[in-house]
């Protein structure tokens, strides 16, 4: 009964390693390495994982900006100039269409021209002694200023039409327009106020007007453009 007792306790002391069934080893074990050290390398070598190595960002690249530079200021179209300043086209010399070479003295002969010119993108229908009220106050327009509108859309008379792509050829017309003084309106009061307070706050405007007052409107001579 002790040596039972005895080799019971030896067994218990001593460790067993134990396997799986056969169907649930791997192939390798299934074959034929049926050891612990055969599985125990078996279930050690398990592959290497290569970690991505980071990358370094991009250089940025310089972007265009969005604000307007000197330089692309300065190709802007003008919609007025003085005639002081000066008296010549600001158009680059093109040689004219032949449609329009033969059809701007047609255009010429006919009295009661019309243009459609444009000051800071409002269009205006004007003849020769029309006067026009802009709604805002021309900076630096003096009263008496003699100012010449270059850029119009439409150029007519009764029977004939000149339509431009946006705009006409700046050298085929002439238009010129006299400052005559500035208008204002009657002073606006704007009374703000919060509902359940009891104090309120009073807003003051009053706009103020540039009158123009067309003093010519002439189509040019097909042989002074062209000499």
């Amino acid at each position: 009964m002790s040596r039972a007792l005895l080799r019971s306790v030896l067994e218990l002391r001593t460790p067993i390693t134990l396997l799986p069934p056969a169907f649930l080893l791997p192939m390798p074990i299934r074959l034929g390495a049926t050891s612990t050290a055969a599985a125990r390398r078996f279930f050690n070598q398990t592959a290497q994982i290569i970690e991505p190595v980071p990358q370094p960002p991009p250089a940025a690249t310089p972007s265009p900006s969005s604000s307007v530079s000197a330089q692309a200021q300065e190709h802007l179209e003008t919609t007025f100039t003085r005639e002081s300043e000066t008296t010549t086209p600001t158009t680059p010399s093109t040689p004219l269409d032949e449609s329009v070479r033969t059809l701007l003295p047609l255009l010429a002969a006919q009295p009661g021209h019309y243009v459609t010119i444009h000051i800071h993108g409002r269009p205006y229908l004007v003849t020769e002694g029309d006067s026009i009220r802009l709604p805002f106050k021309m900076p630096g327009a003096e009263p008496g200023d003699i100012l010449r509108l270059n850029r119009a859309s439409v150029v007519g008379s009764r029977d004939y039409t000149l339509q431009g792509a946006p705009y006409v050829d700046e050298r085929l017309f002439t238009c010129r327009a006299v400052v005559t003084g500035t208008e204002s309106e009657p002073m606006r009061v704007v009374v703000k106020k919060k509902r359940r307070t009891r104090r309120t706050t009073h807003k003051f405007s009053k706009l103020r007007f540039t009158m123009l007052r067309i003093s010519e409107v002439k189509i040019s001579d097909v042989k002074e453009i062209e000499g």
